[in-house]
Order: C-alpha cells, then sequence, then structure tokens
C-alpha cells in the first residue's frame, strides 16, 4: 500500500461520508476515523495486542461518568498504565449481571488478576491484569462495546 492507494481510500470515505474504515492489506493495517478531521493510523498487522503490548502511559477522556473515576488525569501519570483491550467484544465489569465488579477505583490489582470481562461471538473472556499497581480509573462503562485497542483501565504501577 502506497500514497496513492491511502489517497484514494480518503476520497471514498469523503465520498461516501464514512464515519469510520479500517482495511488490512499487504502487511499494514489503514484505520481512518472521522472526528471533526481525518486521522489516518498505518501499522504492520501482527498478532492480536495482548495486555502487555497494551500498557502506555497516554492519557484519555472519558465517556461514561457513571463508571468511570471523575476528575482529570492524577498529577503523576507517568507512573500509569493504561490496560487496552485486546479484542473487539461486550465490556463487563463482573462475572454476571448484580454481582460486584472484579476491580473498582482505588483497588489494589496483582498481575494475572482479573480485571473484567469481554465478551466476542458469545466466548467470555477474562481480561488480566499484567503488573501489579492500584486502579486509577476505569474508561468503559459495563455492557459497552469496546474495539481493539480502546483503552479499559489506567493502573498506577507499583
Amino acid at each position: 500500500m502506497d500514497l496513492e492507494d491511502i489517497k484514494q481510500i480518503l476520497a471514498l470515505v469523503r465520498e461516501h461520508e464514512l464515519e469510520e474504515l479500517e482495511i488490512e492489506r499487504d502487511g499494514l493495517k489503514v484505520r481512518i476515523r472521522k472526528a471533526g478531521r481525518h486521522a489516518v493510523e498505518v501499522q504492520p498487522v501482527a498478532r492480536p495486542l495482548s495486555v502487555a503490548d497494551a500498557m502506555t502511559d497516554a492519557p484519555a477522556t472519558s465517556t461514561s461518568p457513571a463508571a468511570v473515576a471523575p476528575g482529570p488525569e492524577p498529577a503523576d501519570a507517568v507512573d500509569l498504565g493504561v490496560i487496552k483491550s485486546p479484542i473487539v467484544g461486550t465490556f463487563y465489569r463482573a462475572s454476571e449481571p448484580g454481582a460486584l465488579p472484579f476491580v473498582d477505583v482505588g483497588d489494589t490489582v496483582k498481575k494475572g488478576q482479573v480485571l473484567c470481562i469481554i465478551e466476542a461471538m458469545k466466548l467470555m473472556n477474562e481480561i488480566e491484569s499484567d503488573c501489579d499497581g492500584e486502579i486509577v480509573k476505569v474508561y468503559v462503562e459495563n455492557g459497552k462495546p469496546v474495539q481493539f485497542g480502546d483503552r479499559l483501565f489506567a493502573v498506577r504501577v507499583t
């Protein structure tokens, strides 16, 4: 895929007024999202993202006040890891409706501890912490869909 191919893809997105488009070809994945302006993300196609690979210190914004810690990012955001969704599916904070969430803001977690479940094609996938730390933010509301790479939790790594 070269620059001319990407220009043609952008023209199609504009012409058909698409909000989002993702194409995978020749070892490259291109995702175009419309959010006020077009953003292009090109990355090599590799294995699925693991929770360890998803650790990053980039802050994000919240869309759910009910399930998310209020306020701005903590001042020591440098010590934060963001656990991202390794799959597309539905995010669940607890093992069943009415049960207590696996973790809440302020909880201390250990490496390998289950943080949530993502349901994909009727399979319940447990998402585990890949580090020891404290949950400082939950980015997704219970029962909401998540995409590959969406932020799930911010963890203050210890």
